[in-house]
């Protein structure tokens, strides 16, 4: 597959979103203007911006966040990562990274439930890289038994009250009220 279906998905996707308030809305409309001036702004070849998709992964009781212990960056993050080349949605990119970095089969919710734009020094030559980051929410089974990647430290469960990151308190309150409000 190319980019091009991947970007259009993307596009409409974040078109649709519904935005929480209005740094969620300015945000969805510059990762729409990257796409749009951007054939591959969903591949990590496009510099120094590229989207990204990730997913906030939760209990069924939405009390407890599935988080990764970057390798790269040592902090504590939802999983998720760069969209493929092979990916046919944004949403199966998130999936796919989820379930690459955890081992858990999740159950996605295709509308995303947070944006975030980032630098990432670590991403390629340069140090200039930024993720338009498309983070999206997901339910693990009960009982899931999660893995650790080659490309976390750890992954652990944490009380979504007593979160690692403080940057997670946002996009793990949406997340909560979205499965929660279901």
């Amino acid at each position: 597959m190319t980019e091009a279906p991947l970007r259009d998905d993307a596009r409409s996707v974040l078109r649709r979103m519904p935005a929480a308030d209005a740094g969620q809305s300015a945000l969805r409309d510059r990762f729409v203007a990257h796409l749009d001036a951007h054939p591959d702004g969903v591949l990590r070849a496009c510099r120094p911006d590229h989207v990204t998709a990730s997913t906030v992964v939760l209990s069924g009781d939405a009390s407890r966040v599935l988080l990764t212990l970057h390798a790269k960056a040592g902090r504590w993050f939802q999983l998720g990562g760069h969209a493929e080349p092979g990916d046919a949605t944004l949403a199966a990119a998130a999936r796919r990274e989820a379930v690459e970095e955890s081992g858990v089969e999740v159950d996605l919710d295709p509308v995303p439930v947070h944006l975030d734009e980032h630098a990432v020094p670590f991403c390629g030559p340069g140090g200039d890289a930024h993720h338009l980051d498309v983070r999206f929410v997901a339910v693990a089974p009960d009982g899931a038994r999660h893995a650790v990647s080659d490309e976390s430290l750890d992954v652990r469960w944490w009380p979504v009250d007593d979160l690692p990151n403080p940057d997670l308190a946002e996009p793990v309150a949406l997340a909560v009220a979205r499965v929660r409000g279901a």
